[in-house]
């Protein structure tokens, strides 16, 4: 099968590229001009210059082509250099499923996040919500995943969450550190989109992927400390009564770690039941402590 594939430069599309190779599928990948270096794979995969806001450039790279998946998403806007929700999220599936419509492409793979609801509070599920949408209420044999917290070998999460703990003497906890998260392992991810390929029985579905328990934000940090051998962790909470104004003044700072949605998403937490998804696709999800072990 030849698939098309954006966001296949990223943590996500690599390894989702991995697998549909080492599966004997075909990849056409849409790279920005500049980004091909970032593609972790070349043999069978074909990129395509261009941009997922540009429909004709997405029309080129699905010609042949006999399924799409979109990875493309951000977890941060940069309003100041055109990277926001409302593009990356929204409009780039609105430009992906005209340009399915456009070249006859039916079946379609659509990545979104854990916590995409109509009413959600922040910009990035409100817009990874509309997306769905578009995807939903289009002619397209499709499915949807919403993976919560992904981790794996060279992502970001653990690379930052391994430099707080390696670099710095005490931890920086916003909050009481009690929101929970329940991370999924970066392959079980790829792993059912290629599964889905091969799957009609997933046509019209939305999964929720995650690990298989959930742990406190505190409970990750000492899981980091245990898999780097630095325990036990020193943390020290932040009240949020100061940080919440802390971040809104600074996160206009790219230098910054995190914005205002990011903290909210955090706080809110970021667990769910992989019980449905799990069944589906035959996958046993990997304990995060289990996981986390293996990226070292």
């Amino acid at each position: 099968m030849k698939v098309f594939i954006t966001g296949g430069t990223g943590f996500v599309g690599n390894e989702v590229i991995r697998q549909l190779t080492k599966a004997g599928h075909e990849v056409h990948c849409l790279v920005r001009p500049g980004s091909e270096a970032k593609l972790a794979v070349i043999e069978n995969v074909s990129p395509f210059p261009g941009e997922i806001g540009d429909v004709n450039s997405l029309k080129k790279g699905m010609a042949g082509c006999d399924a799409t998946i979109n990875i493309v998403g951000i977890i941060r806007e940069f309003p100041g250099k055109g990277v926001t929700f409302k593009k990356l999220h929204y409009e780039a599936t609105q430009n992906m499923v005209q340009a399915c419509r456009e070249t006859g492409i039916k079946r379609y793979l659509q990545m979104s996040a854990n916590g995409t609801r109509p009413d959600a509070k922040t910009a990035y599920h409100k817009t990874k919500w509309q997306a769905e949408e578009t995807v939903r209420q289009s002619p397209l044999d499709w499915t949807i995943f919403r993976p919560s917290l992904i981790y794996g070998k060279g992502g970001e999460f653990v690379d930052m969450m391994a430099d707080l703990v390696r670099k710095l003497p005490v931890v920086p906890v916003i909050g009481d550190g009690r929101y929970r998260m329940q991370p999924v392992a970066v392959g079980e991810v790829a792993q059912s989109f290629v599964k889905a390929l091969a799957m009609p029985e997933a046509i019209g579905q939305t999964y929720h992927l995650g690990g298989r328990a959930s742990y406190s934000y505190d409970e990750i940090i000492d899981l980091f400390g245990k898999a780097l051998d630095r325990s036990p962790v020193i943390k020290l909470h932040h009240p949020l009564l100061l940080m919440k104004p802390a971040v809104r003044v600074l996160e206009h700072f790219p230098q910054f770690p995190i914005a205002s949605d990011q903290l909210a998403m955090l706080l809110e937490g970021n667990t769910c039941d992989p019980a449905e998804w799990a069944e589906a696709f035959d996958i046993k999800p990997a304990d995060f402590a289990d996981g986390l072990k293996k990226c070292f």
